[in-house]
């Protein structure tokens, strides 16, 4: 056994003389990023290839927000035409009920107003989707 160390049951401990390695800082990985992120930015303005590439990310990602945005339209206008939908099945029902009597006027224009409201979410929701498209 090597001078120095102590053996016990259990394992092995080094010596109380042994060099301890000091604890390495604890920095975020957000604040490594932004180090990297100033760095590469300082280098953009040196290189034309990272220029390139880093005007290439940009692009991408500004492609990629504006389909996520189009798509977070389209399904939410989806969602409010088919509440919409129902709202109109259960506004024919309760305008059979308001005929025979068994309804008041009260219900029937809750249930016109909920249909007509998501009905123009819904749709002004496919016309923002347009109107971004129609963008050049």
């Amino acid at each position: 056994m090597p001078a120095g160390v102590k053996r016990f049951t259990r394992g092995v401990i080094v010596a109380p003389q042994a060099v301890k390695i000091e604890s390495v800082s604890k920095v975020s990985g957000l604040r490594k990023l932004g180090v990297v992120a100033r760095i590469l930015g300082e280098q953009a303005g040196r290189s034309r290839t990272l220029s390139a590439v880093m005007s290439g990310v940009r692009t991408t990602l500004s492609s990629f927000g504006n389909a996520m945005h189009q798509l977070w339209l389209e399904v939410t206008g989806t969602v409010f035409l088919c509440m919409a939908f129902f709202g109109a099945v259960a506004l024919v029902r309760e305008y059979t009920k308001y005929s025979s009597g068994h309804t008041t006027t009260g219900r029937l224009a809750i249930m016109t107003c909920f249909t007509l409201t998501f009905a123009w979410f819904g749709l002004s929701s496919f016309l923002r989707v347009r109107r971004k498209s129609q963008r050049p």
